[in-house]
Parts: structure tokens; C-alpha cells; sequence
């Protein structure tokens, strides 16, 4: 079956005319595919590198670094030095570059930044990225959140069947015209952000062109059937379903490629060099983005030249090490984090929980509501184990779901430890034993050609029913790319494992994602989740967990952030919120051929403006 998938392959290369060393066409192979095209609804890294090379924001980060910027569609970065960071921190100045085209030959306009960044904030989707500019900007954390606090009215009481209650229209009319649209503004050719306090990592998120910050062809969208522009409607267009976007499946950027092909059904993406990008010409016309799960078929590709990189397994690393027409970089820097998560409120249509009762067949939704439940799996995770064997010691211990190179990372802080007579007990002592007398069933879920998820499936599958025989059993399930989100944002998987690249270098990124009630993975781990971060707290001295978390992000005192921080971590870690793996070191395969590349913790995936191939 093996050499079939790849004769599969091989033929379809050859169909599109690759061959083993072609100097314009660059092939890239994955294990997963886009989950979604809209540039505000995209949060991971295999949309993201699509969205990256398509679309284009303000200001980019300069190479490697993590602190230096350099202009894109604005063009210069706004500093206190040169002006455009004015008001103490609150306003930021971006000069619209000129001549800029759109893939339809559109023209760049200021009002096309102006209309991308709030349709944006009003669409918000749920588990959608936007909360971060929705922070940045205004201080809050959502649309809700917002519409709560101008409106006076939670949003389940303000609108039915997705239109607002008549009393609340005007109210929300005048929020846009008051608080949304003020805070954008062109001027001349300007375009002015004004935020309600200094926020430092601004420019960070601004910079980071995953699909957030970038920009659309304003009158294209609205031909499309995105918002309309019009301040009595956007209601219309807030948080409609991923498939129902009309840019689910389309991409109009100013970026050096442009979308030719999304084949949904053989996992393939085309891009095509756009010919009137202003920075030039791309020196690669094509790039293939395949999906391929196997890796002896991403193997073989690799080897015959028929891929130009492949997703790496860090477990057959050896087997293409060696290779003089390989090279492997390694010992690359991530601000990355994987972990083991907890849905505390499985959703009751989940079909992962079996019975969904405690009947020997299921296990009931509220199950890792438990902190003992919890505090089980923390002790059945071999974590050197899955470093050295599966990782090939690439990857890190870390105490909570912060990396290292972070404010507020403490290598003292306790580690989690392996040791399933602990994990007896605590399972022992979980809801009175009755995993231990009347037993569970459940699945555990990974995406497909994920190996690292996979063996972290297959360990707690077989310490969990070696503590317990014939008492747990669990299930392993593989699920392609957007399955696997899908499920867990509808809170379907029991235990989730989570893998978290940062969207700017920042601690709250990581602190405010895992843990607030607001945060990205609040909707994952459910309703008990989000009641117990936000309760107050005797050891937290009568705050929430919520209360510390907005404390730090607020904070302008570095010392002041990392102590809150640290206390943060602390109480996550005796609370088994989540379990924490490791951080990983990257390492990367691609043929010797290819140059021009470099690595930046930032970009999801490959920047193919700056690649090229040459024997």
C-alpha cells in the first residue's frame, strides 16, 4: 500500500509537469491541510502558510528576529522616534504605501486597510484569532465582551435568531459609530489605530501576517457577500459558520503568490507567482502544497527529489540523515508548546465518551472536572520517553504551558513526573473510584500522519488500561486536519492534545490561551473549565485566576508581570489544568537545492518570496 500511495503521488507530479530538479516549481509536502481561507477565522499554521504568502500586512518582522520590523503594505513602522507612535503608547500612525495591486488588479487603498481590520472585529468568530486585536485595541476580549459592556446586556439577551431585539438596534448602531469605527481611521493616506491604553505588543500582533492583520480588496468583499460596510448591518456577518464564509475556500491578497487551486478532495494547494507584486517578481512561478499523512511516502518523495521539503518525523530522522542531497537544519528555535488538555464539559453530542454515563460503557462529560481525574494523567506520561524516542531529544521539558525565552518562565517550578502508582491512586480517588469499580470507555483522538500525537495517544492508551485491566478502555482515532480542530473547538474530545505557536512574542499569548475563561482553549475544555478560572480563589488571595491573568497583561512592570506570572503557572500546575509535554526544538528537511530560507518562530511555515532552488 506504501508504494502504491507513492506511485499515486509520482503520477500526479508528473501530470503537472515536475520533475526532479525544476528551478521555477517548488514542492512542499505536510500531514495536514487548510482548515479555512478567511483571513479573521484562520488559527493554525497550515492555513496560516497560505494566508502568509497570499495576503500582506502593514509591517513584517525583519528576518529572524522577534523585535525588529520592517514595513510591507505601510510603509514605515510606526516608533516614537519617527512620529507615527503618538498619545503615550495609544495611537499609531501607518502611511499607506502606494501603487500596491490586488491579485484582481485591484488598487490598495487606505479604506481597504480601514474596512479589513474591522470586518475583522465584527465578524469575530468563535475560537477565531480576533481576540487579540479585540484586546490590543479595545481592552476587552470579544464582540461580546463588548456588546456586554456598551449595551448593558449579555448578547444571549440582545439578539434572537442572529438579529438583534428592536429595543438594542440603535444601541448597537451607535457602537460601531462610537467605539469601533473611531479607532480606525484614514487620514489623507494614513490610516490611524487608536487604542484605549498602550498596549507594547502591538506592533507584534500587527506584524504577523497569519490572517488577522491582513489586508482585502474592500469592494471585492463586499461583492462577495462579506459585511457591507453599513454600521445598521454587520450584525448580518458576525460569526457566521466556517463553511458559510465567502472566503472559506478564496484568497485576493497583494502577496507574492496568488491562490490558483484549493483541491479540497486530493488535500492539494496551488499557488502561482503574482506577476505585478510590487517587491518584484517571485523567483519560484509555482508552489505545490500537498498533503501526504505516510511518512515513507513523504520519505521517498524527498529522496527521489520529487518533494522540495517534507514534514519531518523526528523518530525516522535517521533514516534520511546522511543524504548528500539532503539537508536537515536543526536545533532551530520554537516559542511553541505542546500539552495534553482536559474538556471539563465533553459536549454531550460528542460521540468520544461512548455512553457519555457511568455505566461501563462511557464516560460521563464532567468526568476531568475532577481534579483527581486530572492529576491521573499528569502520572501516566512517560515525558523523558516520548523526548528521547520520539522527538530524538529535540524538545524540552517545561513546567506549565509557557516556553522558555518568555517573561515569567521558571525553570523551578515543580514538573510533572511519571509514576502509574501515583496514577492508580489518584484515579482511586477520582469521583469516589468509580473509574477503578464501574470503569470508563473513551476515545482519544490525533490528526492523521501526526506521529508525535499519535505515540503521546498511544502511551496513555496503554498505561491507562495498564493501571486498570479490563476496567478503562480507550479507543485511538485518526482524523484528518480539519476534523480534528472541528472537534475540538466543539468540545467533542475528552483530552484534546493541544500544540500552541505563538502569535507574538509575548507571555500573555501563551498564559491568556490556556487558562483565562476567554481564552482561545476556554471553549475547548467547556463550561466547568470557564466557571473554575473565573471563580475567586483563597490561595489567590480571594482573586480569580481571570483576575491575576488580566493583572499581567495590563501590567507596564516587567518584575510585576513575571511574579504574576509565576504565581499563575504555579496554581495551573497544582491545579492539573493542563499537562505540559514539551517545547519543541524544530528541525527541517528539504533538498540541498533549495536556499534562501530562514527560520523565524513567527512564520507559519514556509516564506517562498525569499526561497529558490539552485544546483
Amino acid at each position: 500500500m506504501r508504494y502504491m500511495k507513492y506511485l499515486l503521488v509520482s503520477l500526479f507530479l508528473f501530470a503537472v509537469g515536475i520533475f526532479a530538479f525544476d528551478p521555477t516549481t517548488y514542492v512542499s509536502v505536510g500531514v495536514g491541510e487548510p482548515d479555512t481561507l478567511d483571513i479573521h477565522q484562520a488559527y493554525d499554521t497550515v492555513s496560516g502558510e497560505v494566508i502568509y504568502n497570499v495576503y500582506e500586512s502593514l509591517i513584517a518582522y525583519k528576518g529572524s528576529s522577534l523585535t525588529e520590523f520592517e514595513p510591507r503594505l505601510a510603509t514605515q513602522v510606526p516608533s516614537i522616534k519617527n512620529g507615527l507612535i503618538k498619545d503615550g503608547g495609544k495611537t499609531y500612525v501607518f502611511p499607506i504605501r502606494k501603487g500596491v495591486k490586488f491579485h484582481n488588479g485591484a488598487t490598495l487603498t487606505p479604506e481597504d486597510v480601514e474596512y479589513s481590520f474591522e470586518r475583522g472585529l465584527l465578524y469575530d468568530p468563535a475560537g477565531g484569532p480576533m481576540w487579540m486585536l479585540w484586546n490590543a485595541i479595545f481592552g476587552v476580549n470579544s464582540l461580546n465582551e463588548m456588546i456586554q459592556k456598551y449595551v448593558g446586556k449579555p448578547v444571549s439577551e440582545v439578539f434572537k435568531d442572529g438579529e438583534p431585539l428592536p429595543e438594542y438596534k440603535e444601541k448597537l448602531v451607535q457602537m460601531y459609530k462610537e467605539v469601533i469605527d473611531p479607532a480606525i481611521e484614514v487620514e489623507g493616506d494614513n490610516v490611524i489605530f487608536k487604542l484605549a491604553r498602550p498596549y507594547g505588543p502591538f506592533l507584534t500582533i500587527i506584524a504577523h501576517t497569519v490572517g488577522w492583520s491582513a489586508v482585502l480588496d474592500k469592494e471585492t468583499s463586499i461583492k462577495m457577500g462579506l459585511w457591507d460596510g453599513k454600521p445598521d448591518t454587520w450584525w448580518k456577518y458576525r460569526n457566521i459558520a466556517k463553511e458559510q464564509s465567502p472566503l472559506y475556500a478564496t484568497a485576493i491578497g497583494t502577496g507574492p503568490y496568488r491562490l490558483v487551486e484549493w483541491d479540497r478532495t486530493n488535500r492539494k494547494v496551488v499557488l502561482e507567482g503574482f506577476k505585478d507584486y510590487w517587491r518584484g517578481e517571485p523567483r519560484l512561478k509555482k508552489v505545490i502544497l500537498l498533503t501526504v499523512s505516510e511518512w515513507g511516502t513523504r520519505k521517498l518523495m524527498l529522496e527521489k527529489g520529487d518533494a522540495d521539503d517534507i514534514a519531518v518525523v523526528l523518530e525516522y530522522l535517521d533514516q534520511i540523515k546522511g543524504n548528500k542531497d539532503i539537508q536537515i537544519i536543526d536545533n532551530i528555535p520554537s516559542l511553541s508548546v505542546t500539552v495534553v488538555g482536559f474538556s471539563w464539559s465533553v459536549s454531550p453530542n460528542s460521540k468520544y465518551i461512548g455512553s457519555g454515563k457511568w455505566d461501563g460503557n462511557g464516560m460521563p462529560p464532567d468526568f476531568f472536572s475532577d481534579i483527581n481525574a486530572r492529576k491521573a494523567i499528569s502520572y501516566i506520561i512517560n515525558y523523558d520517553a516520548v523526548i528521547r524516542d520520539v522527538l530524538k531529544g529535540y524538545g524540552t521539558r517545561i513546567p506549565a504551558a509557557l516556553p522558555n525565552g518568555l517573561l515569567g518562565f521558571d525553570p523551578t517550578l515543580p514538573l510533572y513526573k511519571f509514576n502509574l502508582t501515583e496514577a492508580r491512586k489518584a484515579l482511586d480517588k477520582a469521583w469516589n473510584g468509580k473509574a477503578l469499580k464501574i470503569g470508563l470507555k473513551f476515545t482519544l483522538a490525533y490528526n492523521t500522519g501526526n506521529l508525535m500525537r499519535q505515540r503521546i495517544a498511544e502511551m496513555i492508551k496503554t498505561y491507562l488500561e495498564m493501571i486498570a485491566p479490563g476496567k478503562i478502555k480507550v479507543d485511538i482515532a485518526a482524523l484528518n486536519w480539519p476534523s480534528y480542530l472541528d472537534a475540538m473547538r466543539k468540545a467533542e474530545l475528552p483530552m484534546p492534545i493541544f500544540n500552541w505557536l505563538a502569535d507574538f512574542p509575548d507571555p500573555d499569548n501563551f498564559i491568556f490561551t490556556f487558562y483565562h475563561s476567554a481564552g482561545t482553549y476556554a471553549p475547548r475544555q467547556g463550561d466547568n473549565f470557564k466557571k473554575f478560572v473565573s471563580t475567586p480563589r483563597k490561595e489567590l488571595g480571594g482573586k480569580s485566576l481571570d483576575e491575576l491573568i488580566e493583572m499581567a497583561r495590563n501590567s507596564s512592570d516587567p518584575e510585576e508581570r513575571a511574579k504574576l506570572y509565576m504565581k499563575i503557572q504555579k496554581f495551573a500546575i497544582d491545579n492539573y489544568i493542563s499537562i505540559p509535554i514539551y517545547q519543541p526544538v524544530s528541525v527541517r528537511a528539504q533538498r540541498a537545492w533549495v536556499k534562501g530560507w530562514y527560520p523565524n518562530p513567527m512564520r507559519p511555515g514556509n516564506d517562498y518570496f525569499e526561497l529558490y532552488k539552485q544546483q
